[in-house]
């Protein structure tokens, strides 16, 4: 576990970071973390789902709980006199969930509805349908929420299986930060961990294996066509993730990026318009998003081929480099600011490294960064040539898609 004692703050968040998320399911139970993550706020033998929402909202605090790929994490924000409090209830959570018949086939009904809603939002699909076709057969390309053919076929005797064998204290990182003494913290987890089951989950994982190029196209009666444009990238520990935040903020990360100003501001191609890199322990993808009318297709795609060879061959400017660094800069000490910021800094690094990393450290790393390294990075995974696609869209522009992609992209 990992603590941090913020003596001039009068609140404290605790984080319990698990080492389980959609990568980590067989195929059949694909959807089974974030499904029992829903569960765990159903209740245990000793607190009802009202219980446990009654509770939180009597102490005017905060509680919630995602799923990503590689990781589950419950986590609460409250006054720090109603920390352990909050530390009681969410180890019941966790280690003590019910996982109810009733409340099971219930909860079936509520995740096949936010499954539904989901395929209702392209502009969110197209998200999980590139990454899906990105790492084809492959964990990390399994939707988060699962598919409504494996979360129907559920059973809850697989589930709770798959629940007592991966949430366990050795596979978790409880992080606390606030206004608390880190002994006091200690001593009161360790009290609540050695009443929970123990064992050591083993998940055998396989790194993916490099992609071929696709065009994945969906067709979907939509106002606009979604767009993910995009190519393999690295993972969380290769040390040019720092020039990749800097590379990505450039480029689309934010409303000064060259992307938006050129495709929004400038041409008026797009309302949205951005660039993400996703890094995983062992790989990683660097997508370009956008949604955009029909007859502004062959258009967006000539500004994006151009602003993406200007970004290879000349490279950026010094003047580029230095406020982006003051802005990631900025950015991470604001986010200083707040106790939730702080705790899930904390446990993440301990998930991802084992270890954290101090922030001067890190901003010395980024500061260090130069525009050469970055413009290697960007000759790396920026070539038009590597670009997949994958769109959404009415039958008749998914056909303009794939004349302008190969065209000018292949």
């Amino acid at each position: 576990m990992v603590v941090e004692e913020i003596p001039y703050v009068k609140s404290a968040a605790l984080g319990v970071f698990i080492g389980v998320g959609s990568r980590h399911e067989p195929h059949s139970l694909s959807g089974a973390s974030h499904f029992i993550e829903h569960m765990l706020f159903k209740g245990t033998e000793d607190r009802s789902a009202r219980d446990i929402a009654d509770l939180f909202e009597g102490m005017g605090g905060q509680l919630n709980a995602y799923t990503a790929r590689e990781n589950t994490c419950v986590y609460a924000r409250t006054l720090d006199e109603d920390l352990y409090t909050a530390m009681d209830t969410i180890f019941d959570m966790v280690f003590h969930s019910r996982l109810a018949e009733r409340d099971f086939e219930t909860e079936k009904g509520v995740v096949v509805e936010e499954i539904n809603m989901y395929e209702d939002t392209p502009d969110d699909l197209i998200h999980d349908i590139f990454a899906q076709q990105l790492w084809l057969g492959h964990g990390l390309g399994q939707p988060t929420l699962g598919t409504l053919e494996t979360v129907e076929g559920f059973s809850r005797d697989d589930l709770y299986g798959y629940y007592r064998y991966g949430y366990v204290p050795s596979n978790m990182v409880i992080a606390v930060a606030g206004n608390v003494k880190a002994d006091e913290v200690r001593e009161e987890v360790e009290r609540h961990l050695v009443r929970v089951p123990s064992g050591q989950p083993e998940f055998k994982l396989t790194a993916p294996q490099q992609s071929e190029r696709f065009l994945y196209l969906l067709p979907k009666e939509t106002e606009q066509v979604q767009i993910c444009m995009g190519v393999p990238g690295i993972s969380f520990h290769d040390p040019r993730r720092f020039a990749q935040n800097i590379m990505n903020s450039i480029l689309g990360g934010g409303i000064s990026s060259r992307l938006f100003q050129a495709i929004r501001e400038e041409m008026g191609l797009a309302y949205s318009i951005y660039s993400y890199p996703s890094n995983f322990s062992d790989s990683g993808s660097y997508v370009i998003y956008v949604g955009t009318s029909p007859g502004k297709l062959e258009s967006f795609f000539q500004v994006l081929k151009r602003e993406l060879d200007q970004f290879i061959n000349v490279g950026i400017s010094e003047e580029e480099l230095v406020r982006t660094q003051k802005l990631i800069k900025s950015s991470l000490y604001l986010g200083m600011e707040s106790v939730m910021n702080r705790m899930n800094r904390l446990g993440k690094s301990v998930l991802m490294y084992n270890q954290v990393t101090p922030l001067e450290e890190i901003i010395e790393k980024i500061m260090a960064v130069k525009t050469s390294t970055i413009q290697e990075l960007a000759r790396e995974l920026l070539s038009p040539q590597r670009f997949s696609l994958a769109a959404i869209g009415s039958p008749d522009v998914l056909e303009d898609v794939k004349k302008q992609y190969s065209q000018s992209w292949v």
